[in-house]
């Protein structure tokens, strides 16, 4: 394949993969509209550039870690659309048993060490297993992904002077979508410049367009390969936007919504497929191509998620306690 069909081809797997992503969460409004899906559900739409272009630059070897947003992280990590419907349906199909549903989506098999409802909590878990990986002599990295919110929690700053004081191989993401859960990044944080922050405590650090897929993809090479080369732990900050509320729960009253349609006109999946219009010769026929794709594959893997059985009430608990010697 030439140089130009190589990226073209790269570019279309981007898409498609943010098409994907994008199409899931709608079906999970869908499902949580009807009653499927109990509980919190956060969604990532408008943040798809961010989930895709960082799993470009990690390995399978490496680790993720990431916040109770994290269905876009599960799926560009590679598990299955299945799995994860399983999970938010409660079913023991799920890749939590079904135990942890939309916020704490797991699959130890692909080192995803996955969402966390806490905010920040996820950072302690990554310097953790960056320290092991450094421990141990193993050249791997560890990808934390985290919201603005994170870095106003004490749990950011303990993690990132340890990370810069023992020099881990850890690749701090902010995910900054200027409201955190639903307050303003000027109203949260005196420094806005969250990479300024970053760089405080003597670790690399910039900020990117988490709106452009490409960009994301180029700052976060870049980041994993001086991380794993042995330059220490690095930030990024990515500003990006939710297209929608913080949770299915919130009115979101927070935000105008001329803005929501200002950023709504940088849409990350339009910007990339307009861009491939213009120097991939993509069109409209290949963009409905990727998208009957992506349903299919998405009707399938619901389907497939249905059939899955709950968890016997006799397991309750299973998994949350040690049983007595002698039981298995």
């Amino acid at each position: 394949m030439s140089g130009e069909g190589a990226r073209t081809a790269h570019r279309q797997a981007m898409l498609r993969e943010m098409l994907r992503i994008r199409r899931f969460e709608e079906r999970c409004v869908e499902l949580y509209s009807a009653g499927d899906i109990r509980g919190f559900v956060h969604l990532c739409i408008g943040e798809e550039a961010v989930s895709v272009g960082v799993h470009q630059a990690l390995a399978p070897e490496d680790a993720v870690v990431t916040t109770y947003r994290e269905h876009g992280h599960a799926l560009a990590r590679g598990v299955p659309a299945e799995a994860v419907f399983a999970e938010m349906l409660g079913r023991v199909t799920g890749c939590s048993r079904g135990r942890g549903g939309s916020m704490h989506l797991f699959d130890v098999s692909r080192r995803f060490y996955g969402g966390h409802g806490i905010v920040a909590g996820g950072l302690p878990v990554a310097a953790g297993l960056a320290l092991a990986d450094r421990m141990r002599g193993l050249e791997r990295v560890t990808c934390c992904l985290f919201g603005d919110g994170a870095v106003a929690e004490g749990e950011f700053h303990e993690t990132a002077n340890l990370a810069a004081l023992w020099d881990l191989p850890l690749l701090l993401v902010c995910e900054n979508n200027l409201y955190a859960m639903g307050t303003a990044l000027s109203r949260e944080h005196a420094q806005t410049d969250l990479a300024a922050r970053a760089a405080s405590y003597g670790m690399a650090a910039w900020e990117a367009d988490g709106m452009d897929v490409l960009a994301v993809e180029q700052a976060a090479r870049r980041a994993a390969r001086a991380v794993r080369d042995g330059a220490g732990p690095h930030f990024l900050e990515l500003r990006t936007y939710r297209f929608r509320a913080h949770s299915m729960y919130d009115p979101d009253r927070y935000r105008d919504k001329a803005e929501v349609e200002r950023w709504k006109q940088r849409d990350p999946i339009t910007l990339l497929a307009t861009r491939m219009r213009g120097e991939d010769g993509m069109d409209d026929a290949d963009l409905e191509a990727l998208e009957r794709e992506v349903a299919a594959e998405l009707d399938a893997a619901l389907e497939q998620a249905r059939q899955g059985a709950a968890e016997p009430v006799e397991d309750l608990l299973r998994y949350v306690r040690t049983p007595p010697e002698g039981t298995s």
